[in-house]
């Protein structure tokens, strides 16, 4: 049977998440409807990610099956058509080799947090990005990001509901930079526990505040304490920005 990969922006301010679920409207889901109202088909639609309510992406990443070799922009262009009203976005649509896996197969995921620091209320960013009216110290953000880089137990930075076997991950990348009024988080890694980043996220703005010394990022995690964490970032500035993978699909 082909299979697919798709490349998937939406904005997650209406959704209850990525995935299906018994109540509340998905991203998963309606691109699954979206599919069945192309082709007829319930194929299952396998993201590489989980993004939680009022998360958004640029590149979400996911594979599915079809019975029929459609062309690459007629799957496109007729999922797009499908999903309309819908925020959700069909980038691109490609055949890709029967191994391939949107999960299993990403070798890196990056993430973008967005705080706007300012005091003004948010009018064309509302719903997508944290506003934080206290200012921020982006470099003392970024000098206690670099302390906690590499392979550690982020038991700290974890939901309490995680469901990931080991609290060990590596983070590749966890930089603070400023871009005029806003200030932006880059995380990567192979991958994230359930809430890692909104946490980090919510912990580096305590730093930038002053409420936080620099070292206390890094004593935080290495006390493996969930209660040592800040108070969670909102969903509403997390971006899943894109997925890698090892080989070309």
């Amino acid at each position: 049977m082909p299979r697919y990969k798709l490349t998937i922006e939406y904005d997650g301010t209406p959704f209850a998440g990525w995935q299906i679920q018994a109540e509340g409207r998905t991203v998963q889901q309606r691109i699954a409807q979206a599919l069945t109202a192309f082709c007829g088909e319930q194929a299952t639609v396998h993201g590489a990610g989980r993004t939680d309510a009022g998360v958004h992406a640029l590149g979400q990443v996911a594979h599915l099956e079809l019975t029929r070799d459609w062309p690459e922009r007629v799957v496109r262009d007729a999922l797009n058509a499908h999903l309309r009203p819908d925020p959700i976005a069909i980038i691109e649509a490609r055949r890709v080799p029967d191994d391939f896996d949107a999960r299993f197969s990403a070798s890196a995921r990056h993430y973008r947090y967005r705080i706007a620091n300012r005091r003004a209320p948010l009018v064309l960013d509302r719903d997508r990005a944290w506003q934080v009216a206290r200012p921020l110290d982006h470099e003392a953000m970024g000098r206690a990001a670099r302390t906690i880089l590499g392979r550690h137990d982020f038991t700290t930075y974890r939901a309490a509901q995680c469901q990931a076997k080991s609290p060990v991950r590596t983070l590749d990348q966890l930089e603070v930079v400023r871009l005029g009024e806003e200030v932006r988080i880059h995380a990567s890694a192979r991958s994230f526990l359930h809430n890692q980043v909104r946490s980090l996220a919510g912990s580096l703005k305590l730093v930038g505040e002053g409420r936080w010394a620099e070292d206390e990022l890094r004593s935080a995690l290495d006390a493996r304490d969930r209660s040592r964490c800040g108070a969670l970032a909102p969903p509403c500035g997390l971006y899943l920005v894109s997925v890698d993978y090892a080989r070309e699909t």
